[in-house]
């Protein structure tokens, strides 16, 4: 068994053509092949579900049967076991699989493969070697993907690590995007292949959940939290370029949103340069798509309230007319500008210099992630507490940092949720939720009522904005309700898990 490391990066047909001429690799031997990879599955996809791929690789006239574990993308880099050995298509002998568990799945399935997909590429390829020590393959392939009678086009780089460390495939993609637009990419020729093959809808990405435990170090967990933010992000790039549907923009800012609360988490177990320069970069990016949400949030669940709610008062017929118009317009600009974000090459950067500074993380001193989990928990229940004392007394605003401070303490109860046992985990996280939405509520009509000044400024706003601050009023004796209920629970992280 081989552990393969890569690293695939997207670029455009005039980037390809342009990539044989780059600095490095002047001098260097080049060599050129057609591969054609034929995938295999059951009907029911079950080695898809198992994340294995099994495929029979010809490269002129010999063939490659290969099975690989599938890998998660993140900030483009891949890691998974690679099984390889000569054969003849059609027959599966996996006796050279050295994984047990591996190899009896796959028997047992042998009889029921049959080709899914084919990738039929042509492989340009370099062999680098940057420093002694240090030898990475770079691969340009241009093809198709071919499941179902669709295609779709293959253009992409691939970096494998033959020997050397992980930061020096990172250093050689951070020297070949400083002069050409290469983008991290977030999905693998298969999973590409199966969404064809499957024909799968675009669909928004969640949060996963992450496998950390307490002996793990408290920078090994962020590295693995933090790449599976990247992920998500990534995952909802194509929904953003691609489609109107909010969600895409929603789960992508919510990514952002758990990855921040990570480094402030995190932050003193983190270089202080570290924090200070990506930090402000996602923030930024943040607020492209705060815009789009803003607007989206408030044509789908405001604008129906306020429709209805002067439907029988014709004399503010034509001023909700105008701020529908209004909201539509500025959410078709906001929509553009957040997908110019996610097209720029400062987003492709930030993508690869925050995921090769993350692989350099040094470990901290301060040991295992269970040493200081349950203190920091204790700090932020802290700060929840003193800002709910300040919203029962305050207004927007104060509940607004009470929203945060809520949203920052689910956040990490998510994080370390594999460290702690027992229902009651469960339970108080279903609280913090409920308080959240609630929270969530407000703030949208907080939001709605300042867009509404916005698009309708002077006296015009006074009426649409009185009614909303209304709604917002009477959710108050709910919110003390559940603050209420929420204080009287037992925290659960006083005991983790060994």
């Amino acid at each position: 068994m081989a552990t393969e490391t890569e690293m695939k990066l997207s670029l455009s047909a005039r980037a390809a053509s342009q990539l044989s001429r780059h600095v490095l690799l002047s001098g260097v031997p080049s060599q050129r092949q057609l591969l054609i990879n034929t995938y295999y599955d059951t009907p029911d996809c079950r080695l898809r579900s198992e994340r294995l791929i099994v495929r029979y690789r010809q490269q002129g006239g010999d063939w490659l049967l290969g099975v690989k574990t599938a890998a998660q993308l993140s900030g483009g880099l891949a890691q998974r076991q690679e099984w390889e050995c000569p054969g003849r298509p059609g027959e599966f002998d996996f006796s050279h699989v050295d994984q047990s568990a591996v190899r009896d799945l796959l028997e047992s399935l042998r009889d029921q493969l049959q080709s899914a997909f084919v990738t039929r590429f042509q492989r340009h390829t370099w062999l680098l070697e940057p420093r002694e020590g240090v030898r990475i393959e770079l691969a340009l392939d241009r093809g198709t993907i071919e499941a179902s009678g669709r295609r779709q086009p293959i253009r992409e780089v691939e970096l494998e690590l033959l020997s050397g460390a992980i930061g020096d495939l990172f250093d050689l993609a951070v020297a070949l995007q400083a002069s050409l637009p290469l983008h991290p990419e977030a999905r693998s020729k298969s999973d590409r292949a199966y969404r064809l093959m499957l024909d799968t809808p675009m669909t928004a990405a969640k949060a996963l959940p992450v496998a950390i435990d307490a002996s793990l170090s408290s920078i090994s967990a962020f590295r693995r939290i933090a790449l599976s933010c990247v992920n998500q992000l990534q995952s909802n790039e194509q929904g953003i370029l691609a489609t109107d549907a909010p969600e895409f923009v929603h789960q992508a800012r919510v990514a952002i949103r758990r990855l921040r609360s990570a480094v402030r988490v995190w932050q003193r177990h983190l270089p202080a340069p570290f924090v200070a320069r990506f930090d402000p970069l996602w923030q930024e990016l943040a607020k492209h798509l705060g815009g789009v949400r803003n607007w989206d949030v408030f044509l789908a669940d405001t604008a129906p309230l306020l429709s209805a709610a002067f439907a029988d008062r014709a004399e503010d017929q034509t001023k909700i007319e105008l701020l529908f118009r209004y909201a539509r317009r500025r959410c078709t600009n906001n929509r553009r500008a957040a997908r110019a974000a996610f097209k720029s090459a400062t987003y492709s950067r930030l993508l690869l210099d925050f995921s090769a500074a993350l692989q350099a993380l040094p470990e901290a001193k301060r040991g295992s992630l269970g040493d200081f989990v349950p203190a920091w928990l204790n700090k932020c229940t802290q700060r929840v507490n003193q800002r709910a004392a300040e919203a029962q007394q305050g207004g927007d605003e104060a509940r607004h940092r009470l929203r945060l401070a809520f949203k920052q303490l689910r956040y990490a109860l998510e994080f370390f949720s594999p460290i702690f046992a027992g229902p009651v985990l469960q339970n108080y996280h279903q609280s913090l939720t409920a308080l959240q939405e609630q929270l969530g509520q407000q703030n949208d009509l907080a939001v709605a009522m300042q867009l509404v000044v916005e698009a309708l400024p002077g006296r015009r706003a006074e009426g649409v904005h009185d009614w909303l601050a209304t709604q917002s009023e009477a959710l108050l004796p709910e919110l003390e309700t559940l603050l209420d209920a929420f204080r009287r629970q037992d925290a659960p992280w006083s005991a983790p898990s060994p």
